[in-house]
């Protein structure tokens, strides 16, 4: 193994040590507090199928919308420099298209489905190519750019279903938010999956991350370079309307009908959340997938362990601004600098006694 892969591998283990140890201590934390917190049981459903159950499987399940979003913020963030602020509106804007389709018929069926699921997603992707062409193109601020949705998307999400809230009573939406029959783990797990895998192919298969971090770093070099920023930039935006449409589409199909209001509301705090205790950097340049998909677990494991103690739900926020405080203040530069100003103090200590020791 040549020096550049071992240093690669040691800087990526170092990025997702904060994210990591952070994972371990509410591990520990819970399993002192109640041993069978993490127990995973079998239990039948409504629709008597088989599934799982338990502490465990509603983090990652509940996880699993926030997690993709997460996904999408990471490119954003790496290649802008900023974060998008919007995508719990433009999620409520998806899904509102997603349920005019299903609705359109007199039933729901299997092709009203995928057509919905392709409407839902051209739809992200429009609206969030137009923050893109804000950020790339007229080089507005991300967080500035993307206020505009912020304010507005969930009126727009109004004007498109109206003031009703749509019931979709339908075996195909239970299996898209819930679990196949047959198949007793929770299908949003499996969007997750899905969605990491076909980043993970996309990196392997292209320069997108290569392109992207260069971007992010310094977009002036990678001009230079032959890489254009402007379509690295609203790459980005697209990718994370993909993810946000399918964050939106298990939202809907988990409760089996739309709310403007409440459709992912506040994720796109918990996203940027779930960036930044991953380990990457808010003002662009490398990043890592897995540190992000990480964060969502970790803010989800952490809510669920303050409700499992009775928490109030007015002081849930309160408790979950305490300890992100804590995670990203740990993982800033500045502390990071100063730990490795130590580790090379003592190694430097270390290789001076060795010394001293063979004279």
């Amino acid at each position: 193994m040549n020096s550049k892969s071992k240093n690669g591998k040691k800087s990526a283990l170092g990025q997702l040590l904060i994210p990591l140890t952070a994972l371990a201590i509410l591990l520990l934390f819970n399993l002192i507090r109640d041993p069978n917190f993490f127990a995973i049981k079998v239990a039948v459903n409504n629709d008597g199928n088989s599934v799982l159950s338990g502490n465990l499987i509603t983090i990652i399940d509940n996880a699993s919308a926030l997690a993709i979003i997460a996904m999408g913020m990471t490119l954003v963030t790496a290649a802008c420099g900023g974060q998008d602020i919007s995508v719990g509106a433009v999620g409520a804007i998806a899904g509102s298209f997603f349920v005019k389709v299903l609705k359109s018929g007199e039933e729901i069926t299997a092709g009203s489905v995928i057509l919905g699921v392709l409407v839902c997603i051209l739809a992200a992707v429009a609206f969030m190519m137009f923050n893109g062409t804000l950020v790339a193109v007229f080089r507005i601020q991300p967080m500035i750019a993307t206020l505009i949705l912020f304010s507005c998307g969930r009126s727009i999400a109004y004007w498109i279903t109206g003031s009703a809230t749509p019931q979709l009573n339908s075996p195909i939406i239970r299996a898209m938010g819930m679990t196949i029959p047959g198949i007793p783990i929770p299908t949003p797990i499996f969007a997750v999956v899905l969605v990491g895998i076909i980043l993970s192919l996309v990196f392997r298969f292209t320069n997108l991350r290569l392109y992207t971090q260069s971007v992010g770093i310094n977009q002036g070099a990678a001009r230079l370079n032959g890489i254009n920023p402007t379509v690295i930039k609203l790459l980005s935006f697209v990718l994370l309307g993909v993810c946000v449409a399918v964050a939106s589409m298990i939202g809907v199909c988990r409760m089996a009908q739309l709310s403007h209001k409440t459709l992912l509301v506040d994720v796109e705090m918990d996203a940027i959340l779930a960036v930044a205790i991953g380990g990457n950097n808010l003002g662009g340049g490398k990043f890592r997938i897995a540190g992000s998909i990480m964060g969502a677990y970790i803010i989800q494991m952490l809510t669920t362990t303050l409700y499992a103690m009775n928490v109030a739900t007015v002081n849930v926020k309160a408790y979950k601004a305490i300890v992100i405080i804590v995670i990203v203040v740990a993982g800033s530069p500045v502390i990071k600098s100063k730990i490795a100003a130590l580790s090379n103090k003592m190694k430097s200590g270390r290789q001076l006694s060795t010394a001293k020791g063979v004279r």
